[in-house]
């Protein structure tokens, strides 16, 4: 987990000079059909910080959108937690240098797949929604019988 969060730092220092407008047009994960794929480590941080908000897992948006984003759907919710994917601008808007530092953030996903295949053998990356999906299929299970 510590060598996932030094990556996702490096990542936004990286990736500092460069902005979007803001519009969560990203973060429409139906419309775009480009969801973040993540490492387990990336959403253990996930679920880490639902715990130290004490927030569940939120439910499946109706637009489509992650399910991170708040009621309006223009704010991310985990925004300092957010995934390497969200943290990267692999975006048409984004304003910054002409050249994107693409050998760099490759450098740092190999470190975090790395780190994960350290961690937990076979690891993989998924798809956003994937693992929120598991995420509430699990949840009734967690907390155990009703009642109880």
């Amino acid at each position: 987990m510590t060598e996932t969060r030094a990556v996702l730092t490096k990542a936004s220092e990286l990736w500092r000079p460069y902005s979007c407008p803001g519009t969560a047009e990203c973060c429409q994960l139906s419309k775009t059909g480009r969801p973040p794929w993540l490492w387990p480590s990336e959403w253990e941080l996930l679920r880490e910080r639902l715990a130290k908000d004490r927030r569940p897992v939120p439910p499946a948006r109706s637009d489509g959108g992650c399910p991170f984003l708040d009621e309006t759907g223009r704010r991310c919710t985990v925004y300092e937690d957010r995934p390497f994917g969200c943290r990267t601008f692999f975006c048409h808007r984004i304003i910054g240098p002409t050249k994107q530092p693409a050998d760099a953030t490759n450098t740092l996903l190999e470190r975090i797949a790395s780190a994960n295949i350290a961690w937990q053998s076979g690891a993989e990356p998924r798809a956003l929604p994937d693992w929120h999906r598991q995420a509430l299929a699990e949840e009734p299970r967690q907390r155990g019988p009703a009642g109880g």
